[in-house]
């Protein structure tokens, strides 16, 4: 535990992270300065009165005075301000730093481009059913310094490349880069070897790295060491086994769970179950608690979501699918004993849809388009696309065709903003909808 007593702390960026840091410093009997670029950040209300605040802009002056600085995930640390300081030797960290210079329960830490937040779900999961007091946070629900208010046994933590550039004491017991997809490029503009070395600083000192056997992005930096336990769909110490019609969870040739008896559905989530299996047994969770987490947890809304299941039609919610790796993920591998009716549409954001292309041939598929981008997206495949002004114009036509063994997946590729608040509006509209109309 670090000792922070006399320290000039400056604190970049507000809301919930920013505020848990101003707590722990508090508690430390340190009071910091916060500063946040936007002119109404979230939470200034909540800051204590002996708090300074200045909000609207960097302030140099506060940073060159201080001699530790945590920045928020939100700021570069190209930054000019934040440039400045480092050439004058001040310290610069972030939260999940000054977490694991206190914390002293075992980490498992993963990051990824997609799944980090269904993996680091599960995790949690499986040690809850074990009994375990656990606790779950970081780039996901709670941020990390408020986890040590309470008691655990274990921490499982989501962190995004942001926050694994200004760490540096992480010493996980087990880690996980899930998959390394393009993402981030304005933060990053040496380009994926970049954005790939801020996520590969989760391996150094971690005592278990889990690695993707199918990306080679995700392997250490030396490659592969006695450290590495693997996972993947065909190949790797953890793996899917395809069986009599069955697809199994498989580990170290043992099969250990058919999928079916799984509520998450789709191949990237039975990957996602396979790099959960793999953490948590490095870890040491029973097998039996873990397996028995997989059975029931039914996923994080809005991804991948089994939202309504009658007279054998599933209707799947992935609204959270708001840019187009995410659903290539979706349907990589999705299989669907009837037609697939694919629900695309919104904002592309100006994004490239041709790499869907691939995922759109075969008999089994009819493709719904609806929003902003929806001509666009209709021209990957013309011949089976429906144009719709909105989702609930191409629901209300997709309802009557349906046949047992079909699934209705929305999994738009875009952004909500064109039509909806947010994309969890968008999802609950599906899930309303799938309801009255299923």
């Amino acid at each position: 535990m670090a000792d922070y007593r006399g320290r000039k702390v400056v604190i970049i960026g507000l809301g919930i992270t920013g505020l848990s840091c101003v707590d722990f410093f508090l508690a430390q009997g340190v009071t910091p300065r916060v500063m946040d670029t936007r002119v109404s950040p979230p939470g200034r209300d909540k800051l204590p009165g002996q708090v300074e605040c200045h909000v609207g802009s960097i302030n140099s002056d506060w940073l060159l005075a201080a001699d530790l600085i945590i920045a928020s995930p939100g700021i570069a640390l190209a930054h000019p301000a934040l440039s400045e300081a480092a050439d004058a030797g001040i310290e610069i960290i972030g939260d999940i730093e000054l977490f694991c210079r206190e914390a002293q329960a075992p980490i498992v830490a993963i990051t990824g481009s997609n799944g980090k937040s269904t993996v680091t779900t599960l995790v949690g999961e499986m040690a809850r059913a074990a009994g375990w007091q656990v606790g779950v946070g970081g780039n996901i629900g709670l941020p990390a310094l408020t986890l040590l208010k309470a008691p655990a046994q274990l921490y499982v933590l989501e962190l995004s490349s942001f926050q694994l550039e200004t760490t540096w004491s992480l010493k996980a017991a087990a880690a996980t880069i899930l998959n390394v997809t393009e993402d981030h490029m304005d933060r990053y503009p040496l380009g994926m070897q970049q954005y790939r070395a801020a996520k590969l600083r989760i391996y150094e000192n971690a005592s278990v790295c889990v690695v993707n056997a199918d990306d080679g992005m995700t392997m250490p930096v030396r490659g592969v060491d006695a450290r590495c336990v693997s996972f993947g769909i065909d190949v790797g110490d953890y793996h899917l086994n395809q069986q009599q019609g069955s697809t199994w969870l498989r580990v170290k040739g043992e099969k250990v769970l058919d999928t079916r008896e799984m509520k998450l559905v789709g191949q990237h989530n039975y990957t996602n179950a396979l790099a959960a299996l793999a953490l948590a047994d490095a870890v040491n969770i029973p097998r039996a608690s873990s397996l028995k987490a997989l059975t029931t947890y039914g996923g994080l809304p809005h991804r991948f979501q089994l939202v309504h299941e009658a007279k054998g039609i599933r209707w799947i919610n992935d609204s959270k699918a708001t840019n187009v790796g995410s659903t290539e993920a979706a349907l990589n591998g999705l299989q669907v004993q009837g037609t697939l009716w694919l629900l695309l549409g919104g904002d592309g954001k100006g994004a490239d849809f041709s790499a869907l292309a691939h995922y759109l041939q075969g008999d089994n598929l009819r493709l719904f388009c609806f929003g902003r981008d929806g001509d666009a997206l209709a021209s990957l495949r013309p011949s089976i696309a429906t144009r719709t002004e909105t989702l609930q114009q191409a629901m209300a036509q997709i309802a009557p065709q349906v046949k047992a063994g079909d699934m209705v997946l929305l999994s738009p590729a875009c952004a909500s903003l064109d039509q909806f608040r947010n994309f969890e509006q968008r999802g609950d509209q599906f899930a309303q909808l799938a309801k009255e109309l299923g």
